[in-house]
């Protein structure tokens, strides 16, 4: 076990460029680290999914072993790059991953939760998709620690949780099919009482707006994040007067729908359609033409999560209650400028 710690401290040194003294310093809250330097290695620290020795001594002394990861379904690959994030900083632990699904549904998180209060659990990391208030209450008055992983709705200051710059990415996505040309701009986001739908569509909004570009809501689409909605909300699109010539999807899956409304029509992309997803999961580089994306750092996301229930469990304080991971836009081949002129 002190072999494994001394090489993950090691590991962590030569990612941050700095010293093995150095990463113990900050480890130990010394206030010898200069300020840049002690950010750099606390955000390998927390990507890495590092557990302190005191924090693995704790979850030996009384623990169950067992730590849940809930999510609401097992069918897009949003979710497994969470759960291999999650896995991959268990790996280094003695305890073991319950998955449960809930399929989307109120009813199967009551479930869930009912079962977590009769029997054993460490901790608990959720992905819902349901508002989650009177569940989170209720893993607070049995103690049971928790991290809400992308969240889906408003969360007070006191619930530890991990997401990504949605906003940012709405923004960065939106911007990039303006430099190329596309004024008629259509987004077809997740549910509309979603956090991260209305972050990415506030993104796309002010980018627009600093364009000096109009809102258009009929360009603006509710969806599920779902490939059938995708679909769905394309084909409605292309039924518009004035329909757009470039597609911001909520989700690399939905952008799969996009992608199969646009061949029904018979139109390409990005010949006649330029398309943007979001999350960058393995489908964005399997599809043709490949899909440029804002990446949404989902396996890291998984591991910060895990890493904030460890210390929780052992009874530590945060250094942050929400943590949000940067998104990044990828280009690849489904975007183009528009051809003829742009309206």
């Amino acid at each position: 076990m002190v072999t494994k710690q001394r090489n993950t401290i090691a590991e962590i040194a030569a990612r941050a460029g700095v010293s093995i003294p150095t990463v113990s310093r900050v480890l130990n809250k010394r206030p010898d680290v200069a300020p840049a330097t002690r950010e750099r290695v606390e955000r390998v620290i927390r990507e890495s999914g590092y557990v302190r020795s005191r924090v693995a001594n704790a979850l030996r002394r009384g623990s169950s072993g067992i730590v849940d990861l809930v999510v609401p379904d097992l069918d897009s690959p949003y979710y497994f790059e969470i759960i291999r994030g999650v896995e991959d900083v268990l790996e280094r632990t003695e305890l073991r991953l319950a998955l449960s699904s809930t399929h989307n549904e109120a009813r199967r998180e009551q479930q869930w939760l009912a079962q977590v209060a009769e029997g054993a659990t460490d901790g608990a990391i959720l992905v819902l998709a349901h508002g989650q208030s009177e569940r989170l209450d209720e893993l607070r008055r049995r103690k049971i620690p928790f991290v809400v992983v992308d969240h889906r709705g408003e969360l007070g200051p006191a619930v530890p949780s991990v997401g990504a710059t949605n906003w940012a990415g709405g923004r960065a996505a939106t911007e990039y099919l303006l430099s190329l040309g596309h004024r008629r701009i259509a987004i077809i986001a997740g549910w509309a009482a979603l956090r991260c739908s209305q972050d990415r569509i506030a993104g796309y909004r002010y980018a627009l707006e600093q364009a000096g570009i109009p809102i258009d809501a009929d360009l603006i689409r509710p969806g599920e994040f779902r490939q059938h909605t995708g679909y769905e909300q394309t084909c409605a699109l292309l039924e518009l007067p004035q329909p757009p010539t470039a597609i911001f999807a909520g989700s690399d899956l939905q952008a799969m729908g996009v992608y199969a409304a646009l061949r029904a029509h018979g139109l390409m992309v990005p010949n006649d359609i330029s398309v943007v997803g979001f999350d960058d999961v393995s489908i964005a580089t399997m599809v043709s033409p490949a899909l440029t994306t804002v990446r949404q750092p989902l396996d890291e996301m998984g591991r910060v999560a895990t890493t904030m229930l460890l210390r929780l469990i052992a009874g530590e304080p945060l250094d942050s209650m929400r943590v949000e991971l940067v998104t990044s836009l990828i280009v690849r081949e489904s975007c183009a400028p528009p051809h003829g002129p742009t309206r």
